[in-house]
C-alpha cells in the first residue's frame, strides 16, 4: 500500500476492528473486574475520589474533569455511533484541530447515551475524549467538537470485561441499577435526572481496539448530588 500514510492506515484498521468486534456483537467476559484499569498505568486517566465501594458497584466523585466531545449523534446503534464519534476524536488527537496539534491518547473514551422512546427509534449519543492536563489550559478547538467541563460530578460505576456487545450493555446497566436499588445513591440519581428532565447512562472504554487481554469497560450513572434530596 505504497503512499498510504500511517494515519490513514490506523483509521482503516480502527474502522475494521470496531465494525467486526462491535457491530457484530463480539461477546464480553461477564465478570466484575474490580480493579483500576491497567491502561491507566500507561496513559492518563481522570482522577476521582472513591466515595463508597458497595456490592458490585462503586460511587466515585470526579472533580473538574474536562472532555472534548462530539455533537449528538442520532443512531439506532450504540456501536455505529461510538465508531463514528471515536474516529472523529482520533482525527482530533492526530492534529485535525485548529492548532494542528497532536494530543496524547487518554482513557477512558466515553459514550453518553440518551435512550430513545422505542426499539426502532434513534437514540442520542455523545462520544468524548478525556483532555490531558497539559492541554486543559488551552484545549485546541475543532469543527464539530465542543468542550465539556465537569464540575463536581458523581458516578455510580460497574465494571465488566471483554469487547462490548449490545446485549451486554443492557445487562450491565440493569445489573448496576439492581445493585444500587434501595440505596441513597439510586434516589440521588433519580432526582438528578428528573431535575435535568433526562435519562442517561454512560459507557466507558479503557482499551484500544488492538488490546485483547485485560480489557476494562464500565457503565456509569452520573449525577449531581446537589440536585438530590438531603440524606
Amino acid at each position: 500500500m505504497v503512499g498510504v500514510s500511517m494515519n490513514l492506515l490506523m483509521r482503516v484498521c480502527l474502522s475494521v476492528i470496531l465494525v467486526s468486534k462491535l457491530c457484530n456483537g463480539y461477546s464480553t467476559n461477564q465478570v466484575k473486574l474490580d480493579f483500576y484499569p491497567p491502561s491507566c498505568e500507561r496513559i492518563e486517566c481522570p482522577k476521582y475520589e472513591l466515595i463508597e465501594s458497595g456490592k458490585d458497584y462503586e460511587i466515585r466523585r470526579y472533580n473538574s474533569a474536562m472532555w472534548m466531545s462530539t455533537t449528538p449523534i442520532d443512531d439506532i446503534s450504540l456501536y455505529s455511533a461510538t465508531r463514528t464519534g471515536f474516529l472523529r476524536l482520533f482525527d482530533y488527537i492526530q492534529g485535525k484541530n485548529n492548532y494542528q496539534e497532536k494530543i496524547e491518547m487518554t482513557a477512558p473514551v466515553i459514550t453518553q447515551v440518551k435512550p430513545s422512546d422505542g426499539p426502532f427509534c434513534a437514540s442520542s449519543f455523545v462520544v468524548s475524549f478525556y483532555v490531558p492536563k497539559k492541554n486543559q489550559p488551552n484545549p485546541p478547538p475543532a469543527k464539530g467538537l465542543h468542550l465539556q467541563k465537569w464540575g463536581k460530578t458523581y458516578a455510580a460505576v460497574r465494571q465488566f470485561g471483554g469487547f462490548v456487545a449490545a446485549v451486554d450493555v443492557a445487562k450491565e446497566a440493569a445489573a448496576l441499577s439492581a445493585s444500587i436499588a434501595g440505596t441513597k445513591w439510586a434516589a440521588a440519581i433519580d432526582k438528578s435526572q428528573a431535575a435535568d428532565n433526562t435519562t442517561m447512562y454512560t459507557v466507558a472504554g479503557y482499551n484500544s481496539p488492538f488490546e485483547f487481554k485485560n480489557r476494562v469497560n464500565e457503565i456509569w450513572f452520573t449525577f449531581d448530588l446537589d440536585k438530590a434530596p438531603a440524606f
